[in-house]
């Protein structure tokens, strides 16, 4: 494993692939868990079709992808969380009313622009290869106050998600909070997007928390082994993309599977025994 962990580093798209993955992993494991308890599991899911559609958008028009994407996401969460709030449309409808939208404006511009090619295929499934430098320095200076911002309210984050009618009551700006928590979301989505693509960086979010929730029963245990859960099982990914050459994305989604299976027959088999 080391060996083959050395090879790997031998070539430098994979050592980006594998710094910007380990900090996304990190970034999306930590929110992942916070956004399961709130149930907003699939506001991951829906920022990455508006991510999608925004790459899609900017790559029409000859624009750095990055940085249109983040602006728009971040927009878009905002404004889930206040239909959420304030609107009748609610929960899953509005994640999908914005979220094929966007995708669908994205497809149309691009279809009319320079067409359907390898690079909106590289936003949908991810690519190690979508990294540049400047993309990783982006990416790694974002994981990076992400997590800084996470730790620093981790109090606030956790009255907010599991008592938010008490939180207020004490004095904590819930709604501030709220907006915080879609901010570093949507950041996570769109940096880990140009890896694991549209389609399957919600599972960095929803797999590690739930894997982890099957054994662990306090929050910050949850926190601490989805963490560590979702770095190990990135970097597992990516080592069996390496030796079978299978898509990164897809490899680290199956190894997620595999730990959520074994974390769940472990649960299960614990239940027999104190019965």
């Amino acid at each position: 494993m080391i060996e083959t962990l050395g090879q790997m580093l031998s070539y430098p798209f994979l050592t980006r692939a594998l710094i910007v993955g380990t900090m996304v992993s990190l970034c999306a494991a930590l929110l992942g868990v916070n956004l399961v308890l709130k149930r907003f599991s699939m506001v991951g899911d829906g920022l990455s079709h508006v991510a999608c559609g925004a790459l899609a958008v900017a790559t029409a028009f000859g624009a750095a992808p990055l940085m249109v994407a983040i602006p728009v996401v971040i927009a878009a969460a905002f404004l889930l969380l206040r239909l959420g709030e304030r609107s009748k449309i609610k929960g899953d409808a509005a994640i999908a009313l914005i979220s094929t939208g966007s995708l669908a404006v994205g497809v149309m511009t691009i279809s009319l622009t320079i067409g359907m090619n390898v690079d909106v295929c590289n936003y949908m499934f991810g690519s190690i290869l979508a990294m540049s430098k400047s993309d990783v320095n982006l990416s790694i200076a974002l994981s990076a106050v992400v997590v800084a911002l996470y730790l620093l309210f981790y109090g606030q984050i956790f009255a907010v998600t599991f008592d938010e009618g008490f939180a207020r009551a004490t004095g904590v700006k819930a709604g501030l909070y709220n907006m915080l928590l879609a901010l570093l979301t949507a950041v996570t989505v769109v940096v880990g997007m140009r890896l694991m693509g549209a389609l399957l960086i919600s599972s960095l979010v929803i797999f590690p928390a739930l894997t982890s929730m099957r054994l662990m029963r306090s929050y910050r245990s949850v926190i601490v082994c989805a963490s560590i859960l979702s770095v190990i099982c990135f970097v597992i990914g990516m080592t069996i993309s390496y030796l079978a050459a299978t898509p990164a994305g897809a490899s680290v989604v199956a190894v997620n599977m595999l730990a959520f299976g074994i974390f769940s027959g472990i649960s299960y088999l614990r239940e027999r025994r104190r019965t």
